[in-house]
């Protein structure tokens, strides 16, 4: 998993915006929840995301993958290690994770969303 592809990938999803949380995550969120989170640093080290519920223990059990700090009650990973996820399994978990959480905003901004894309 290239983490600089990654953070260019969300930031490319219709409504993505980021911003500084915490003094140094940057934190993608669509309609203002988060959806993926990374450290500000370049190149970044890790990056945080939502997963689907019956993905999280499956992924949690590789190497380099661990239940994310403070998120893991929400089914958030932390992959610390870029050869952990192959560049196309990470791309298609981050997409899901912006699914997700767009699944979970109301239709009216969902709709706004989508006549801004």
């Amino acid at each position: 998993m290239d983490f600089e592809s990654a953070k260019a990938l969300c930031l490319a999803f219709p409504g993505a915006t980021t911003d500084i949380k915490w003094g140094a995550d940057l934190v993608f969120s669509v309609g203002e929840k988060m959806f993926a989170v990374t450290g500000d640093e370049v190149p970044a080290k890790g990056m945080s995301f939502k997963v689907d519920d019956d993905r999280f223990l499956e992924l949690t059990d590789r190497p380099g993958i661990i239940p994310a700090p403070y998120m893991a009650r929400n089914k958030w990973i932390y992959v610390e290690e870029a050869n952990a996820l192959s560049d196309d399994e990470a791309h298609a978990l981050l997409r899901r994770s912006y699914e997700l959480v767009f699944a979970k905003l109301t239709k009216k901004l969902q709709r706004e969303i989508g006549e801004a894309a």
